[in-house]
C-alpha cells in the first residue's frame, strides 16, 4: 500500500511539472479516486490545481462516487508511474479502468 501511496505522490509531482496540453488536463478541479484491486483499497482525494491530493485510504471499493474514478492493480499503478505501461492500451485491454463524465473524458484524453 505504501508503494501505491508513494506512486499516486509521484503522478502528482509528474502533473505538477508538466506543460502544454497535459497541465491543461491536470487543472481540473474533481474528486478522484483510485481503487487498488488487488489490495482492495480505495485512494480518495481531489485532483485540483495539477496536483492529486490524497485525501483518505478507505478498505474496499470507494464509498462514495468520484468526479474521476480510477481502478487497477498496485503493480500496473507503478508501472504506468514508472513508465514501464503505457495508459492508452492498458485502458483499451481493461487492465486500468478510467471513468468520468464525458467533458471531463475529453480533457482528460491528452493524458493518454
Amino acid at each position: 500500500m505504501a508503494e501505491c501511496r508513494s506512486a499516486l505522490t509521484r503522478l502528482s509531482d509528474n502533473l505538477a511539472a508538466a506543460e502544454g496540453d497535459v497541465r491543461g488536463a491536470a487543472s481540473l478541479d474533481r474528486s478522484l479516486s483510485c481503487h487498488i484491486k488487488d489490495l482492495d483499497v480505495t485512494f480518495t482525494g481531489r485532483l485540483a490545481d495539477g496536483r492529486i491530493q490524497v485525501r483518505d485510504t478507505v478498505e474496499g471499493p470507494p464509498r462514495e462516487k468520484a468526479e474521476i474514478r480510477l481502478a487497477m492493480t498496485g503493480d500496473d499503478l507503478v508501472a504506468l508511474v514508472d513508465g514501464d505501461l503505457n495508459f492508452a492500451k492498458a485502458w483499451g485491454s481493461g487492465r486500468v479502468r478510467l471513468e468520468a463524465g464525458f467533458r471531463d473524458l475529453l480533457k482528460l484524453r491528452s493524458l493518454l
